[in-house]
């Protein structure tokens, strides 16, 4: 019988991946079942209100994982962003960096593709992404402020669903 400490470093990796895909479908089944029973606007203002506390205890989590102190600034949230469970099933990019400031982009987000994939159109994220970010980015440097570029239901680019902008406020 294999036991996880038995698994080489990749295997590991491929059930990180594994559990973040599955962390995401029951993420999107919660929702499913929310928006089927009570409407999208119920759905997303209980997921606005999951995804601040969520946000929060991931970041720690990440924080005392890398032995990361609060107040690290952007060097710390480039740091943490890379471990969110999105990292490991989603396609991201920072650009535009330096100690006060940076650009996060959502290259591919899965939630997304999937939609498209159904002929659907994209998830209006925007009002949870705020919540999400902002809170991650605070529970990392109170000092970070979060501003959305953009985010659907804002119209994007091809090659882009979301982009967000980090800025250190000190």
């Amino acid at each position: 019988m294999i036991e996880p400490a038995d698994l080489n470093k990749k295997e590991l990796y491929q059930l990180l991946v594994d559990a973040a895909k599955n962390w995401l479908a029951h993420d999107g089944l919660w929702f499913q079942a929310v928006e089927n029973k009570f409407g999208i606007e119920s759905a997303i203002e209980l997921d606005r209100a999951a995804w601040k506390k969520f946000t929060q205890i991931e970041a720690r989590r990440i924080m005392k994982r890398l032995g990361m102190k609060t107040g690290g600034g952007i060097p710390a949230l480039i740091q943490a962003l890379k471990f969110r469970l999105y990292a490991y099933i989603n396609k991201q990019k920072i650009t535009e960096i330096s100690d006060r400031r940076c650009i996060f982009q959502m290259v591919n987000c899965r939630v997304q593709e999937t939609r498209k994939r159904k002929g659907l159109t994209d998830f209006p994220c925007k009002s949870v992404g705020i919540i999400e970010y902002t809170y991650f980015a605070q529970t990392i440097d109170p000092d970070i402020k979060t501003r959305c570029i953009f985010c659907p239901p804002d119209p994007h680019p091809d090659d882009c669903y979301c982009k967000w902008e980090f800025i250190l406020e000190r």
